[in-house]
Parts: structure tokens; sequence; C-alpha cells
């Protein structure tokens, strides 16, 4: 396996660091999201890398980009340019930006998180057992722990600064921030790509629970899918065959690391989910990259 990137250090402008992707500026037009393999849970990174996870992030999210975009579904419009990466970087920075990164278009963003809902889980589910919704969405009664929603539901989130937790919202809210007619291009959008994603999902034995999609306006005012998709660390991921109402199920993604935290002692005291995170052990790591490869590797089977 190639060296672990935990921060990538490139010669070109660095436009942000995000909790996983560094974004550099290619000329006024392009950047290039460098996926590192630094790990995030509770809002806050974590000092160890996950080898490899950087990569394996960017493999979906292309995966997913070609089969709802023009060649597939063909539901929206994406950010990708079609340029190598490795076009943008010198011969020194090559292993940094091999296999883990886009060339994509730069475009403006919108400060909403497009989140959709399949099943109940997570906030979602903790919001349903006091009030009976999720995000302003009255929802039926007798519903349980991922209980399928009868049909997907659109909750969006205004985002926040690195390190700070988004803020949920109710769509109209979202319609007050971006206008009306946008808004509602959004949640028609996102709809139909969670809707597209998770029926293919289902043939390959994943159910996808919620996800969430990230939009921005490209020169000609067009509204366009940007950052990553349907990875699992920005969607739930289950495997078919462990699924159950009433429980979680076991997920593709860094969970391992988060049933960790949630036990780990720090002077006799659990952790307080702020900066600096606690040492992650070998094992912990190794199980939560082995989560990635398997999603992987099942989708794309």
């Amino acid at each position: 396996m190639t060296t672990a990137v935990h921060t990538s250090s490139l010669s070109l402008p660095l436009l942000a660091r995000g909790k996983v992707r560094d974004n550099y500026a290619v000329g006024e037009d392009r950047i290039l999201m460098v996926a590192s393999d630094r790990l995030s849970a509770f809002d806050v990174i974590m000092g160890e890398p996950i080898p490899g996870k950087g990569a394996l992030l960017t493999q979906m999210a292309l995966f997913w980009f070609d089969k709802l975009g023009p060649n597939g579904a063909n539901i929206c419009p994406n950010h990708l340019t079609g340029d190598a990466p490795e076009s943008a970087v010198t011969a020194a920075e090559l292993p940094q930006v091999q296999g883990r990164s886009m060339l994509v278009k730069r475009l403006k963003p919108v400060p909403i998180e497009a989140v959709v809902r399949g099943y109940l889980a997570g906030s979602g589910w903790k919001e349903y057992q006091e009030n009976g919704a999720v995000c302003g969405v009255q929802l039926p009664a007798g519903l349980q722990n991922a209980s399928k929603l009868p049909e997907p539901i659109y909750t969006p989130a205004a985002k926040a600064a690195v390190g700070e937790h988004d803020e949920n919202i109710t769509f109209e809210r979202s319609a007050e921030m971006v206008g009306p007619e946008l808004a509602a291009q959004i949640r028609d959008i996102s709809i139909a790509l969670y809707k597209a994603a998770a029926e293919f999902a289902l043939t390959k034995g994943i159910i996808i629970a919620d996800t969430k999609f990230e939009f921005g306006i490209d020169q000609d005012g067009t509204l366009t899918l940007m950052d990553e998709v349907l990875t699992p660390d920005s969607s739930r991921y289950w495997p078919l065959e462990s699924y159950q109402v009433g429980s979680n199920p076991p997920s593709y993604d860094k969970q391992f690391v988060r049933d960790w935290l949630e036990q780990v002692r720090i002077d006799g005291k659990p952790w307080d989910k702020t900066p600096p995170a606690p040492r992650v052990p070998q094992d912990v790591i190794a199980k939560t990259a082995a989560k990635y490869q398997e999603a992987l590797t099942r989708l794309t089977a």
C-alpha cells in the first residue's frame, strides 16, 4: 500500500483544508481536490490517518459521478473536468496526488447541505422519538429505529465552518437562504439522485440509509453536483443481509472509530469530543480501512 497522506503539501495555492480534502487553485477556473487519509469523528480530526482511505473515497465518488452523470442516469451535471489531476502538479508531488485526486470546475458553492433520508436513523431517529418529525417533516406514527420511510425525505442543513456542526434547517429556511426556486431545484434533484443510487446499491446488497449532497453554481448559472458523492463519509451504508428494523445494522464507515472513542477514557474520564483527539490504536485503524474497502468492492463488483 502507498504511504498514507495525512496532510498534503503542494506548490499550488491552497484554497481550503477541510476535514478530509485539501483544495488547491489551478488557475482561475479549476480546483485540485486531494482526498487525504485523514479521519474525522464527532467533527474532530484524528491524528492518525487511515491508509488508502483517500484513494478509496475518490474511486467511489468517481464511480457514482459516472453512474449518475451524463453517461449514466444523467440527473444533474457534475463538477468533473475530465482533466488528469496529475497534470496540475510537479513530478515530485505526484505521490500525494495519484489515485486520490479530482481536477474539477471552480464553482460558487451553495451554502446548504442537501440531506436525503430513506430510513430513520441517527439524529433523525432521535428527533422522531421526541416529536414525530425530522427537520420539520412530519412522519407516520409507529416507526422504529432503522424503519424504511414511506418515501425519501429531504432535510437540508446549513453548512458550518470546519470543526463546527452543520445546523439542521427546514426546507422553508433553505428557501429563505437561497431563494424558493433554487431551493426546490436542489430538493428535487437530491431526491432523484438518492433514489437512483439507493436502487442500484440494493442490487449489490447495500442499503443507503441516508446521504448528503453538495452543489455549486457554474459560470452559466447551472446547478452542479460537487465535492464528494455517496461515499461512506457522506452516507450511511448498511449491509442488506444484516438489516433488521429496530436496531442499527453495522455500517460501512468510521463506526469502529466512533465506538472506540465513546469507550476511551482520559485520566479516568470520557473524551469530551474536543481536540486533541485520543491516539487511535492500529487495530481500530485496520478495521476501519477494511470496512471502506468492503463497501467499494461490493458496489463495483
